[in-house]
C-alpha cells in the first residue's frame, strides 16, 4: 500500500517504496505534496490544514497527479497523528485512474446522448421545412422554362435547399439517427472514384496517394456517408500541413484471430478491412487526443473549424458498426485508422431513389394514394405533386383520422404514403391496423429520420418501402409509381 508521511505546511516527510514508484520518486530529497498532486475542486493546502485540525478524517479525496503528457488520478485518505508534540499527516494512496476514466465515459456518454437527442429533434423538424421548400420550389420550376428570369433564382433555392440537406445529414450522422441505405461497396472502385474530388480537396501543395491492396470482401456502408467520413479526414490532414506534405490513404484487409483491446473498444475476431489515412503535419497534442472525437472540440485557431467533422466521421463509423482510432505525434503526423466489418461479395440489385434532377421516366399513374403528414405543409406539397400525376389523394394529418376514413369498406386504397413519426399512433402501428383488412395495400413511410424500434417495426411491414426526407417531387412520385406497379 502506497504510504506518505505528510507535514501540515505539505513538505513530504517520508515515503514508502509503493509510494516511491507510484510517484516515480527518486532520492532523498522529496518535493512538498502540492508539487505532485493538484485538487480536484479544492487546494492541497486547505485539504492538509482540514485534516491537521482534525476534520475529514479517513475521507477520500481525489487529486490528479501532476505528470506530463501522462493521466493518474489518485485517492488520498489522510490520518492525524502527533509526534514528540507535533502534528503530521499520514497518506494512504490508491491508483484512481481506471476508475476515473471510467466516470469521464460515463458523463460523456451522457453528454454525447443528450446532445444527440438534440441534434436529432432539430433535424427531424428541419428536414420538414426543406421537404416543403424543395417541393414548393419544384412545382414552380414546373410552370417556369429555363428562359424565364425567375428560373435561375428557383434554382438557386432548389441548390441551397439541397446544401441545408446536406448539412442536416451531418447532425443525423453525429446523433446516428439518420437511416442509413447500406449497400455493398468495393473499396477499390469507390476509393478510386473518390481521388479525384480528394485531389482537389487538398490543392497543388500536398500530394495524396492511395494503395488499395487486393481482397475479394467488400463493406456494407451508405456510399455518400462512407464518402462524407473520408473526405473528413483528408480535409484535417490537409489543414495540419498547411506549408504542404504527404497524405496516405491505405486500404488493407486484416484478418483478426483473437479480439483486439484498442482505446477501451473490443473488436471481435473476424475480418475487417482497414483504411488508414496518415499524414506528416503538426500533429495532436496527448492532452488534446482523446477529445477530437467530441462534438465542437477542434484544435484549429477560432473560426476555422466547427469541430464537427470528426464528430460526425464517428458517429458514421460506428452506425455502419465499424471502429476508429487516432494516433498522434506533434509535429511528426497523425494516423487515423478506421475498421469495417468485411463481408463476401454477392451480386445485390439495388432500387436507387431518382434524384432531382433526373427526368420522370415512369409516366402517369392513376391510384388511389391515402397520404398521412401531420405537417400541413408538407402534406400540401405531396398532395399536389401526386394528383399532378394523376393520382385521386386522400388526405389525413394523423393515423386516427386515417384509420376513420379506412372505416368506409366501399373505399377503395392502392397504396399509404405516411410519415412514420407523427402525434398518437406512429406510422408503422397503424399501417399494420389497416393491413389487417387490407392486406394487399402498397406502403411508403417517408420520415426526417426513423427511431430504431420504429423502423424495426416497418422493416417487418410488407410491400413497404422507405423515403427519407427531405425528397423532391420527382423522388415522391416516382416512388409511389414504382410500388403501384
Amino acid at each position: 500500500m502506497p504510504i506518505l508521511k505528510i507535514a501540515v505546511d505539505g513538505g513530504i516527510i517520508s515515503a514508502n517504496a509503493s509510494a516511491r514508484r507510484l510517484l516515480s520518486l527518486d532520492g532523498d530529497d522529496l518535493p512538498p505534496l502540492y508539487d505532485l498532486v493538484e485538487g480536484m475542486g479544492r487546494s492541497i493546502a486547505e485539504w492538509l490544514t482540514d485534516a491537521a485540525n482534525g476534520r475529514g478524517l479517513l475521507k477520500t479525496e481525489f487529486v490528479r497527479a501532476v505528470r506530463p503528457g501522462q493521466e493518474l488520478f489518485l485517492q488520498i485518505s489522510l490520518g492525524r497523528i502527533e509526534d514528540n508534540g507535533r502534528v503530521e499527516l499520514i497518506g494512504v494512496l490508491n491508483d484512481a485512474t481506471e476508475l476515473k476514466s471510467l466516470e469521464a465515459q460515463f458523463v460523456q456518454s451522457q453528454k454525447m446522448q443528450a446532445i444527440g437527442q438534440l441534434a436529432g429533434g432539430v433535424a427531424h423538424d428541419f428536414n420538414n421545412l426543406l421537404t416543403a421548400i424543395s417541393g414548393h420550389c419544384d412545382l414552380l420550376l414546373l410552370r417556369h422554362d429555363e428562359g424565364d428570369p425567375e428560373y435561375m433564382d428557383l434554382m438557386q433555392i432548389a441548390q441551397n435547399a439541397n446544401r441545408a440537406a446536406s448539412l442536416v445529414g451531418q447532425l443525423l450522422a453525429f446523433s446516428r439517427k439518420q437511416n442509413l441505405k447500406l449497400q455493398p461497396l468495393d473499396l477499390r472502385d469507390t476509393m478510386s472514384d473518390l481521388t479525384h474530388l480528394l485531389n482537389w480537396l487538398v490543392g497543388e501543395k500536398i500530394t495524396l496517394e492511395l494503395n488499395i491492396a487486393h481482397s475479394d470482401k467488400v463493406i456494407r456502408a451508405d456510399r455518400r456517408q462512407f464518402e462524407q467520413v473520408i473526405m473528413n479526414l483528408v480535409v484535417n490532414a490537409r489543414d495540419a500541413m498547411p506549408s504542404g506534405g504527404v497524405i496516405e490513404i491505405d486500404v488493407e484487409p486484416r484478418r483478426l484471430t483473437e479480439p483486439l483491446l484498442r482505446e477501451r473498444a473490443d473488436l471481435p475476431p473476424g475480418d475487417y478491412i482497414v483504411i488508414k489515412v496518415k499524414d506528416n503535419g503538426t500533429g495532436i497534442a496527448p492532452d488534446k487526443l482523446p477529445k477530437i472525437f467530441e462534438p465542437f472540440f477542434t484544435t484549429k485557431k477560432t473560426g476555422e473549424g466547427t469541430g464537427l467533422g470528426l464528430s460526425t466521421a464517428y458517429g458514421i463509423v460506428k452506425q455502419t458498426g465499424g471502429f476508429i482510432f487516432a494516433e498522434s505525434t506533434p509535429n511528426e503526423g497523425s494516423l487515423f485508422s478506421l475498421f469495417f466489418p468485411a463481408h463476401a461479395r454477392t451480386v445485390e440489385v439495388k432500387k436507387e431513389i431518382k434524384t432531382r434532377d433526373e427526368k420522370i421516366t415512369s409516366g402517369y399513374g392513376g391510384g388511389v394514394v391515402l397520404l398521412v403528414e401531420d405537417e400541413a405543409p408538407v402534406r400540401a406539397f405531396a398532395s399536389r405533386a401526386l394528383r399532378m400525376r394523376g393520382h385521386t389523394v386522400l388526405e389525413a394529418e394523423n393515423a386516427e383520422i386515417a384509420l376513420e376514413t379506412l372505416a368506409n369498406p366501399d373505399l377503395k386504397v392502392d397504396i399509404f404514403v405516411t410519415d412514420v413519426i407523427m402525434p398518437g399512433l406512429d406510422g408503422p402501428t397503424w399501417v399494420k391496423k389497416a393491413l389487417e383488412t387490407r392486406p394487399d395495400t402498397r406502403v411508403v413511410f417517408v420520415s426526417g429520420y426513423a427511431e430504431e424500434s420504429l423502423a424495426e417495426n416497418q422493416m417487418r411491414v410488407p410491400n413497404s418501402v422507405f423515403l427519407p426526407k427531405p425528397f423532391s417531387l420527382n423522388q415522391l412520385t416516382n416512388v409511389v409509381h414504382d410500388q403501384l406497379q
